[in-house]
């Protein structure tokens, strides 16, 4: 049992698995703190949203790897994830932290990897996107669609020589599935690959790829033979590079890049032998977004604390804004679409971890807590009145990172779609 101490926080990690000892002074100093000021603000301990008593249907285990996380992104991220916002960047230094954590593919099994069980990973992702959507979508694409794909579809040497650096975030890696012309629709993918003596090589572009710059490997999926096959690209292979996209007021505190590949020269050794065909890439995804489902009811709680907050504070004709029954009825829809969120979310987890989840039942979980999130985040903003737009408060951040969050893993519409087909037995797209 090793302890290390962030800030002040006292965490210890067991090999195989991550826990935490909070130290109880600080949580009865900050329980309960309601104050106007923004580092106070700041430095409050997030309580969380359990309007139902979820929190006694939780194992000690899930609840302490929650309260680790939390504590963490209090300490370590949400100190500076504005300036990064302000800047465009992502605080890198934070990942090998991630990866002392136990928190990169956390809920997979073997090569030092924690093996944790599906509701607790779901409650990882809730926190760090309490933080920022991007922070959660750096361990997300970590973990489900670069670690998961070579754990489910690689080779042992593979497996070998990746899964324990990216998981001690000692490297990174990112997903190339997206294309210019081909978002939800990754079957018309332009990407190919062609065999070449021992080699394979890669043509095409891929686009809105979260690490994509920094990135030590690239999962990139291309066409071979007419068939889609994964494919591990490591960084400085001559003709791959990837640019980074610039252009954002989206997702501020992450990368995003752009992945060009002209005559990529790679060795047969870094094709993934049990990927073949879109089913590979499709049960990423599904992992991805399962994360997600989890990770907007973080976003959504974020805000609905922070318009909770600043009501109960703020004084308008003399009473406080929180007096008001329109501010009251705003609130209550919040806590219940919230609820509603985490007990989809829960059941969701409890399907994974039984063997039981079905990806339409993902895509429902999807669809509705991402927009779920989104439009308590614009209440949450407009109940902040002027103060909402300005980014001493978190609501607008999380109002412009979920826009992208309801469109990447398969829009809206798109998960709309899936439940249709699931439920009529009519494909609605061909």
């Amino acid at each position: 049992m090793m302890p290390f101490s962030v800030q002040g926080a006292l965490f210890l990690v067991i090999p195989g698995r991550v826990t935490d000892f909070p130290l109880r002074e600080h949580r009865e100093k900050n329980r309960g703190s309601r104050t106007g000021s923004h580092e106070a603000r700041r430095v409050r301990m997030f309580q969380g949203v359990d309007y139902y008593g979820i929190e006694d249907d939780l194992g000690s285990e899930a609840r302490m790897i929650r309260d680790a996380v939390r504590q963490f992104v209090d300490r370590e991220f949400l100190p500076v994830v504005r300036d990064h916002y302000r800047a465009g960047t992502f605080p890198l230094a934070i990942v090998p932290k991630l990866g002392e954590m136990g928190l990169l593919g956390s809920n997979l099994k073997g090569y030092g990897l924690p093996g944790i069980d599906n509701v607790s990973y779901g409650l990882v992702m809730q926190e760090l996107e309490r933080g920022d959507s991007g922070l959660r979508s750096t361990a997300s694409v970590q973990g489900a669609l670069v670690m998961y794909p070579i754990f489910t579809f690689g080779s042992p040497e593979q497996k070998e020589r990746w899964l324990p650096l990216l998981g001690a975030g000692k490297a990174i890696g990112c997903f190339g599935l997206t294309e210019p012309d081909h978002g939800s629709d990754p079957a018309g993918m332009r990407t190919r690959a062609v065999r070449d003596g021992k080699d394979y090589i890669l043509n095409g572009t891929k686009m809105w790829i979260t690490n994509g710059t920094v990135a030590d490997v690239a999962v990139v999926w291309a066409k071979l033979d007419g068939v889609v096959r994964g494919f591990l690209v490591e960084k400085g292979t001559p003709g791959f590079s990837a640019p980074e996209i610039h252009s954002k007021l989206s997702l501020r505190a992450s990368i995003t890049s752009e992945l060009v590949l002209e005559d990529v020269r790679v060795p047969a050794e870094s094709l993934l032998p049990g990927a073949e065909g879109l089913k590979g890439p499709l049960k990423c995804l599904t992992q991805a977004r399962y994360g997600i489902a989890w990770g907007a009811v973080g976003s959504a709680m974020a805000c609905f604390d922070e318009a909770l907050s600043y009501t109960q504070e703020r004084k308008m004709f003399g009473r406080p804004v929180a007096s008001f029954q329109l501010t009251q009825a705003k609130l209550a829809d919040m806590v219940t679409q919230i609820t509603m969120g985490q007990l989809l979310a829960l059941q969701l987890g409890r399907l994974k971890d039984a063997g039981r989840m079905r990806p339409q039942q993902v895509s429902l979980a999807k669809r509705n807590n991402v927009r779920m999130a989104l439009e308590i985040a614009r209440t949450a903003r407009g109940m902040l009145g002027a103060n909402g737009i300005s980014d001493e408060y978190q609501v607008m951040r999380h109002m412009c990172n979920l826009e992208s969050v309801d469109t990447y893993e398969g829009t809206y519409e798109i998960h709309t779609l899936v439940l249709g087909k699931d439920v009529t037995g009519i494909d609605a797209v061909s």
